[in-house]
């Protein structure tokens, strides 16, 4: 080839040439990575800020859970598994620090480099990374588990194989993935994939999922031993290899640990008020407040803690398929919403003690502003404006009723937009042109009394409208088959949220896989604007812009009316026996579950 040919390209080519050297000059090998900015702690931090390093060792504790399990495979849409495993037994890469929003520190890997842009990420492994066996963890292992998990587990993890371009083993421990498109977060989501041990599922199906494989991890604990179904026991590993890197240090004290299962809530806490359990979270502030006084707490042998936390409310309440018609109707389910008699409901159940959910965000800085958009979220929504829901630009609210039990304005309010969408009174039943009745049916599990309270409540409203309701309880096995197939007209819903949102979001109101079984987005949203708000969200490149597309999807998602939003959990509440304890400095999330008992200790 002539090089007169080249010289036209000359330029280009330079050009190109000098900004992958920048780009690889400018990649700096560190201890942790945050979304923005630097990680607060310095590298020779000693432990996480909210540990306690020198807590003692040892002690059993014994937990329990509702339903049953037939997998200890957590990572698979197959089968039921006890939730815990994935935080107990097994490690990824990095680990995130719940004092610090979008910010990982090294847990398998000792450093993490990424590209300016983020478009790629290398992570390098601690040389005495090993797991439960004691083989060590292996850059092998890193790029089957992210293969094997992006094309063969839970779809929580399926969505970042798709954005991986490629992904390959650059040293003796060091592994560097190449995305395929530019998002900053992509390099945190693969530091947080969890890590699987290869050679563990050589000639086995690792989808199988079913007993008795037990996946082996590097975490802290291994399965001791279980009855399908009965508990799982795990037991502190004597040999685990992390004891003393500063992620760890403080964090992971019981010697063991039990998961016992029960039918529901209610036998559950009959348990632990017989002294079989070690601890419980009440979700209940009035059951909080009065049925605690049994004899155990009397005696101080339980105590009742009450842990503040900064998330934001997240959305809990009553999801309606919007995939099945009426429901594909906003004035429907804003109907629906308005019949239900939220200040009635919670001062029955909860005494009034907890207050309403106003949106997904609600509580935190992430929060959509009263009133219209205004600024750059108001810029972000307009491209949208012909496919948004009312009160989405202007501001929304959700319906407030006056307190009393019959509800009258808002029923009035409801039955004129029930009109508006077709539906009337006919011979006492709300029927539509066709005369076809609206019939619903609330599904739920067995044992939640809470939810089968208001549900009682809101049905005899929702009788006064004409709408024949349907109450359907079923065990665990059978809700979890039924919501994974997205069998169900309305059913209760708990999303919670992070100050840190980011591509978990495609899986909870995606367009993309709005309609696949096992589908984390159970209300069926396909919205042009949902889907933007998160591309906009990905694609920020300062903390400004990302709060404000937060706001602007928060905004398209409450006056979506997707859900019936209920009461919020402002404060953990845990009850434990008295010889747990934890540190005095609280993470600004609160009491999550990997903050009891990951940094809990146990002393006499």
């Amino acid at each position: 080839m002539s090089p007169d040919f080249l010289r036209p390209v000359r330029p280009l080519i330079a050009g190109i040439a000098s900004i992958f050297a920048a780009s690889l000059a400018s990649a700096e090998s560190a201890h942790g990575i945050a979304m923005y900015g630097d990680p607060a702690l310095p590298p020779d931090f000693v432990s996480l800020p909210y540990a306690n390093p020198d807590a003692p060792k040892g002690g059993k504790v014994v937990f329990g859970n509702t339903g049953g399990f037939n997998s200890l495979n957590p990572f698979l849409q197959k089968g039921t598994s006890p939730w815990q495993l994935r935080f107990w037994t097994h490690e990824s890469l990095m680990g995130r620090s719940w004092d610090e929003p979008f910010t990982l520190y090294g847990l398998l890997a000792e450093s993490v480099e990424t590209a300016p842009d983020r478009s790629w990420v290398k992570f390098t492994l601690r040389e005495d990374a090993r797991f439960s066996d004691g083989s060590p963890v292996t850059v092998d292992d890193v790029i089957w588990s992210y293969e094997t998990l992006g094309t063969e587990g839970h779809l929580r993890y399926r969505g970042l194989w798709g954005k991986i371009d490629s992904i390959e083993q650059t040293g003796p421990r060091s592994v560097r993935i190449t995305f395929n498109e530019p998002d900053r977060e992509l390099a945190l989501i693969a530091g947080l994939r969890p890590i699987l041990q290869k050679a563990q599922w050589d000639g086995k199906d690792f989808a199988d999922g079913q007993l008795p494989d037990v996946p082996i991890g590097s975490g802290p604990y291994v399965v001791d031993s279980y009855e399908a179904g009965r508990y799982v026991n795990l037991r502190l590993n004597p040999d685990y290899w992390g004891t003393d890197i500063p992620f760890r240090r403080g964090t992971m004290n019981l010697d063991e640990m039990r998961i016992e299962f029960y039918g529901d809530a209610t036998v559950l806490f009959e348990a632990f008020k017989a002294g079989e359990l070690s601890a419980v979270r009440e979700f209940n502030a009035d059951k909080w407040d009065n049925q605690y006084g049994f004899p155990a707490v009397q005696r101080g042998d339980v105590i009742k803690t009450e842990i503040p936390h900064g998330k934001p409310s997240g959305m809990t309440g009553f999801v309606m398929n919007t995939r099945k018609a009426p429901f594909d109707d906003w004035r429907v389910r804003e109907a629906l919403t308005l019949a239900f008699n939220f200040e009635f409901i919670n001062d029955t159940i909860t005494g009034g003690a907890q207050p309403r959910i106003t949106s997904y965000f609600s509580g935190s800085d992430l929060a959509m502003q009263s009133g219209p958009a205004t600024g750059r979220v108001e810029e972000l929504l307009l491209p949208f404006a012909d496919n948004l829901l009312p009160g989405t630009l202007e501001g929304y609210v959700p319906p407030q009723g006056d307190g009393s039990a019959r509800n009258r304005a808002n029923i009035r309010k409801a039955t004129k937009l029930l009109a508006e969408a077709g539906w009337t009174i006919q011979g006492g039943v709300l029927r539509n042109q066709n005369g076809d009745a609206f019939k619903m049916t609330v599904l739920l599990q067995q044992g939640d009394t809470d939810m089968a309270t208001a549900v009682e409540i809101y049905a005899r409203a929702l009788e006064r409208l004409g709408i024949q309701v349907l109450t359907e309880q079923v065990d665990n096995a059978q809700y979890t088959g039924r919501t994974a197939e997205l069998d169900f007209d309305v059913t209760p819903f708990r999303r919670a949220m992070s100050l840190s949102p980011g591509n978990e979001q495609r899986l909870y109101w995606g367009s993309e896989n709005a309609d696949a079984p096992g589908t984390r987005n159970l209300m069926g949203v396909a919205s042009p604007a949902v889907d933007g708000m998160i591309d906009a969200m990905l694609a920020s490149e300062s903390r400004e812009d990302f709060v404000a597309a937060t706001r602007a999807l928060d905004r398209v998602l409450t006056a979506g009316r997707y859900v019936i939003p209920i009461w919020s959990f402002d404060v953990g509440r845990i009850a434990h026996v008295s010889t747990l304890k934890f540190p005095d400095t609280l993470p600004i999330y609160g009491d999550g579950p990997q903050y009891m008992p990951e940094v809990w200790w146990y002393e006499e």
